[in-house]
């Protein structure tokens, strides 16, 4: 299994994550009625058989379930995870102290004394500052309690500012969690993809199948009807599907090559960008296996340049 730092020297993960948002989520992803504790157990299972030990995960995602469900996996296991979680700047955190607070309470719940990475869910801090907040997390690396530092949903300026912030500790910026897949490619005209490039920041990269577009399942001849939120995303309205149909095509066409399937291709295509990981959410065994089909094998420089072309509209 290859692998790729976290930033300039941070931890040494899997080029692909598995992504824990459903992972105990009743008020989206339905959890204890479509799926449940057995179906997540056995993607846990999944993943290590796959080499893949690298999971995101945060402190709302289930009000803290999912990192409880991850320490209750890990503890079957002998097998070393790097585990990712996040910190909300909810309006009521408003000191240092609410940073190291939030932080316990994860540890707590995963059941470990470090994390692989530490990162701020969205940017928009309210009562307290970058500098108070970004000087929080450094104070928790010296401490040792985190491995490396992380931003999500920060856009180019506001990783700059973060990263100017940590850098006067001596703490890397390690990752900026973005959406990026072959239908969102905002991140490459607005200025994140190339900052980060610049300095060597990690893009962890979630819906990175564009809410399941990228897989093929859905089309304007094909029997699956989008349901649940997808109902209201125009993207997945008759015009929309014709629209990305070119891109379909495309995926298909590389899958049948590869013997892939187009949502391989399409993960396998942001890993070749360079210091991308994808985030790939998965609720049982086989939606992991799934997605480690797009690990151990490359796409031709010409199949990624094509791809980047046909997907030019989603650039903005």
């Amino acid at each position: 299994m290859e692998s790729i730092t976290l930033g300039q020297n941070g931890p040494i993960v899997t080029p692909l994550c598995i992504g824990t948002w459903a992972w105990g989520d009743r008020l989206f992803w339905n959890y204890g009625k479509e799926y449940g504790l057995e179906e997540l157990q056995a993607a846990f299972n999944a993943s290590l058989e796959a080499g893949i030990t690298f999971f995101d995960t945060a402190e709302v995602y289930g009000f803290g379930v999912s990192e409880e469900l991850i320490a209750q996996f890990m503890q079957k296991k002998d097998q070393k995870v790097q585990i990712a979680t996040k910190y909300g700047p909810f309006p009521w955190r408003i000191t240092g102290q609410s940073v190291a607070d939030a932080l316990t309470e994860s540890l707590k719940r995963l059941q470990v004394q470090k994390v692989a990475l530490y990162q701020v869910h969205w940017p928009f801090a309210f009562l307290m500052s970058q500098e108070t907040l970004m000087n929080a997390l450094a104070d928790e690396v010296e401490r040792g309690r985190i491995a490396a530092v992380g931003v999500s949903n920060y856009s180019a300026s506001q990783m700059r500012e973060a990263h100017q912030i940590l850098a006067r500790r001596g703490v890397p910026l390690a990752v900026n969690q973005v959406r990026y897949s072959l239908l969102t490619r905002q991140i490459e005209s607005n200025g994140i993809f190339n900052i980060a490039r610049e300095l060597g920041v990690t893009i962890l990269a979630y819906s990175p199948l564009a809410q399941g577009l990228l897989t093929g399942k859905y089309s304007v001849i094909g029997s699956t009807t989008p349901s649940g939120a997808r109902k209201l995303d125009s993207r997945f309205s008759k015009e929309g599907l014709q629209k990305i149909e070119p891109v379909i095509s495309l995926l298909c066409q590389f899958g049948e090559k590869y013997n892939r399937t187009p949502a391989q291709v399409s993960l396998n295509w942001l890993i070749a960008q360079g210091n991308v990981i994808p985030i790939a959410g998965a609720k049982t065994a086989q939606h992991v296996r799934d997605n480690a089909g797009a690990l151990g094998w490359r796409l031709s420089d010409d199949e990624i340049t094509q791809l980047e072309e046909i997907s030019r509209p989603w650039l903005n």
